[in-house]
């Protein structure tokens, strides 16, 4: 597309709360808004039809987005939820520094009109339900990690209360645990999938899903793309003659923190992992390096599975 076909094609912004969608339209400068329920999408949806916009965007705002999103794209629309720091930054390039619903969702449609984001296939409803177990036990992890801490300086006379809560939570993630296995097994997709995914030494019950509900792209995209959708794909840093020491960031931070506690046990079961960190540690680079390095072969060595529906043994990875 020609930068000029690209500023004459609609562009739609959508600003969401939790009350309220607030929408901009490019080139043609149209603001308005619609309540955040039932009534106000069905309203959303029927003008934006009329609009036939090449591109919609909305932030991903916690699930407050998820409603409109769904019933946009069941409209035949195209629409896609982006990251809001990706957002940020795009207004911060272009000089707006204000923020107020109405600007946010103007420059919504100016990164839709300008960025193209990418449109991704919206996960269905098992699957999205799949991914909000998982928010979930990411949750309860934390609480008893701050409980955990929490314990070894307390009065005693507070550490029975705090034990119970620790005891508590570990009863609860066990049964999400186990919620989440029986959703996986339900699904034959998901089972022969999964089976791939845990043929891998190092590939636990977490890892294996969260790569299916909240990376519905494995083993469709290249392993550098996959890399950078996740951030595990070292960025430069350099200016001029400069050169600056890479490092990996953005992308899907659950995901590489789930990946990374899975790569920790992986350089000690799995002989190709524990092999490249061995000799990454000999040539002298730090543990975390070659922690990373890890990271993108045990997601390369998932993606391939996949993609080519070969187990572990006969993966060409």
């Amino acid at each position: 597309m020609t930068e000029q076909s690209a500023h004459t094609s609609t562009s739609v912004g959508i600003d969401v709360s939790q009350a309220t969608l607030d929408v901009a339209v490019q080139p043609s400068a149209e603001l308005w808004h619609v309540r955040n329920d039932p009534s106000g999408i069905s309203q959303l949806v029927e003008r934006v039809q009329q609009l036939t916009p090449e591109r919609i965007v909305l932030e991903a705002t916690g699930g407050y987005e998820l409603a409109a999103l769904a019933s946009l794209a069941n409209a035949g629309l195209a629409v896609v939820a982006v990251n809001p720091r990706q957002v940020r930054d795009f207004a911060r390039s272009t000089g707006r520094l204000a923020k107020t619903d109405r600007l946010d969702a103007q420059v919504l449609a100016h990164f839709a009109a300008v960025i193209r984001p990418s449109l991704r296939p919206l996960p269905d409803a098992a699957t999205r339900e799949l991914s909000a177990l998982l928010a979930r036990r990411r949750q309860l992890v934390e609480m008893r990690t701050v409980e955990t801490n929490r314990l070894a300086t307390a009065h005693e006379g507070v550490r029975s209360s705090i034990r119970e809560v620790v005891h508590f939570l570990d009863k609860r993630i066990k049964e999400l645990d186990r919620e989440l296995h029986d959703r996986l097994r339900q699904s034959p997709v998901w089972r022969d999938k999964e089976n791939l995914l845990r043929s891998i030494p190092g590939v636990g019950p977490v890892l294996s899903a969260t790569l299916l509900a909240d990376v519905p792209e494995l083993g469709t995209l290249g392993h550098k793309q996959l890399a950078a959708l996740i951030g595990v794909a070292p960025l430069n840093r350099d200016s001029g003659t400069w050169r600056g020491q890479r490092s990996v960031w953005g992308g899907r931070g659950h995901v590489r923190a789930v990946l990374y506690m899975a790569t920790t046990r992986a350089v000690r079961c799995n002989p190709i992992l524990k092999a490249l960190y061995e000799r990454l540690l000999s040539l002298g680079k730090h543990r975390k390096v070659a922690l990373v390095a890890c990271m993108r072969k045990l997601l390369r060595i998932c993606n391939a599975v996949v993609a080519h529906q070969l187990a572990w043994r006969t993966s060409p990875a």
